[in-house]
């Protein structure tokens, strides 16, 4: 008893875990907080190039309080979602990653930033499921036919949750990979530092 923590969907998290991951934490950020270019040199991602804005978009999504740091509670937060998060939840986070401006709605130039960003890295990472037969402006006017319902040119969080939900080709679109856990594992295997 008291040796487990139950999240809603999710298996039981350990205390030992949890303990395990604080030490580390604290190891790479003495200072209890995880700064942009820490987040960046964890996964081994260069300052710029393709995988930059990616990291610099899940950093802001994370970072839940808008202090352009991670704690370790946002860091845990993050972790459960990425590694056992719903298709609900991640759509959720997705958005607030795609939201750069936070202000609840996603506009073309959010949407063609982030889709533009997944271009280059699928190319850059020659993944065999990427088709770019599309052009980034054609993607992206696509996903607006299809998920702005109200047609005011702005992309609410229910109608990016109800269109990529009932869409599938939506879904592919903006799932920002939708296993990010596959991409924070790709990422670690490339660094030394975690």
């Amino acid at each position: 008893m008291g040796q487990a923590q139950q999240t809603e969907n999710n298996p039981e998290i350990d205390v030992k875990v949890l303990q395990d991951m604080y030490k580390k934490f604290v190891m790479e950020c003495p200072s209890g907080l995880l700064f942009l270019h820490e987040f960046k040199r964890f996964f081994g991602v260069e300052p710029t190039g393709e995988a930059s804005d990616y990291a610099e978009n899940m950093f802001r999504a994370f970072d839940t309080n808008g202090d352009n740091t991670i704690d370790f509670l946002e860091f845990v937060a993050a972790l459960n979602l990425v590694f056992r998060g719903d298709l609900e939840h991640k759509l959720r986070w997705s958005f607030k990653v795609y939201d750069k401006d936070n202000n609840g709605f996603v506009d073309r130039k959010e949407l063609r930033s982030i889709i533009d960003s997944i271009y280059r890295l699928k190319k850059s990472a020659k993944k065999e499921d990427f088709d770019s037969q599309l052009t980034v402006d054609e993607v992206v006017d696509r996903i607006f036919q299809a998920v702005d319902s109200d047609g005011d040119g702005h992309i609410n969080l229910e109608e990016f949750i109800r269109g990529a939900q009932q869409d599938p080709w939506v879904l592919n679109m903006v799932k920002l990979d939708m296993n990010p856990a596959r991409w924070v594992m790709e990422q670690r295997r490339r660094s030394a530092h975690f």
